[in-house]
């Protein structure tokens, strides 16, 4: 492949069987859990799903990555990741990386291109660098997530009774259940057009693989009594034992504005009555966003880290995931 722009003594290759582990040794652990779940984009050159890897050596051993693949939740966009060892930052390696990986986007459905960097509370400045690289690669932001963890008693309880409004555990196996997430999921997605389906939800969110431990929702009414799914949690295995429980909340988005944002803030006040718990929220989530900004305010909670979506193709819209970790990004 042409290396004629990188540094002398550098050359860049597709991927190897093995590369993870030898990348591994040169940029040692993930600084975050968003810069291992970054790392796992890394994968062999493929036609179906498209995938296109690319690694850069010096003087033989590998010192940078990066990949551009496909998605078919998220057709519109091909997500990229690139990586560059700390110390070989700053000289051209990322620029080159991302040139030749959109180069090779030629080839799949799209040309448009979406990453992301974080802000870990504490940790602004390590964000900069991926700020810079990508906004000198043509992108802008597309949308804002937050990860809040949200302090016990924070909300008031909302009233139950026999006939009216119902907490309920559910399977997170439910047909019923699966179809308001899959709607919720694409409804607030139309910063980066999704095509979620049951099946699809249910590998990706509700599955046993996916940590998800279960679920409550919040009815109307009883179910027996022809009750529907208002507002849903989904609660996962959390990534420490003494952390919050780790929770995605969401809605039926049929439901008139005002219904959303009333069982979105009694769903939230039921999960916190005794406990913390962490959430993550999209701006384009606006019931759970402007009631996440009202508790902030009141210093109920806290930002644990906040996700920007930058992509080639901003335009007028707003937001979604891919991968250019801000501890790791190679700003030239």
């Amino acid at each position: 492949m042409d290396s004629a722009t990188l540094p002398e003594g550098f050359t860049i290759r597709p991927w190897e069987d093995g590369d993870d582990l030898r990348l591994l040794e040169v940029w040692g652990d993930p600084t975050s859990p968003q810069a291992h779940e970054d790392r796992t984009m890394l994968r062999a050159n493929s036609n179906e799903p498209w995938a296109r890897t690319l690694v850069v050596e010096d003087q033989g051993i590998p010192v940078a990555a990066g990949t551009i693949y496909a998605s078919s939740l998220h057709p519109d966009r091909n997500w990229v990741y690139v990586e560059v060892a700390r110390e070989h930052r700053r000289q051209g390696i990322g620029t080159e990386l991302m040139r030749q990986l959109r180069a090779e986007a030629a080839s799949s459905s799209s040309t448009e291109v979406k990453t992301r960097f974080t802000f870990a509370a504490g940790t602004g400045e390590d964000a900069n660098p991926a700020e810079v690289f990508t906004m000198a690669m043509g992108m802008a932001p597309i949308m804002r997530s937050r990860l809040v963890v949200v302090e016990p008693e924070a909300l008031s309880l909302p009233v139950f009774d026999d006939n009216g409004l119902t907490l309920e555990e559910i399977a997170t196996g439910s047909v019923e259940l699966t179809r308001v997430v899959a709607d919720f999921y694409n409804a607030t997605h139309a910063w980066d057009r999704s095509e979620m389906t049951l099946g699809r939800a249910q590998t990706m969110l509700l599955g046993d693989h996916t940590g998800a431990k279960g679920c409550i929702v919040l009815r109307d009414k009883p179910k027996a009594q022809g009750g529907r799914i208002l507002t849903f949690a989904v609660s996962y295995e959390p990534a420490r034992v003494d952390a919050p429980a780790d929770v995605l909340i969401g809605w039926d988005p049929a439901l008139a504005d005002v219904d959303i944002r009333d069982s979105v803030r009694g769903l939230l006040a039921m999960l916190v009555h005794q406990y913390p718990v962490q959430v993550e929220v999209d701006d384009s989530m606006e019931p759970l966003s402007d009631l996440v900004d009202a508790l902030l305010v009141s210093g109920s909670a806290t930002v644990i880290a906040a996700t920007i979506v930058v992509a080639t193709d901003a335009g007028e819209n707003s937001g979604e995931e891919s991968s250019v970790d801000a501890s790791e990004a190679d700003a030239d």
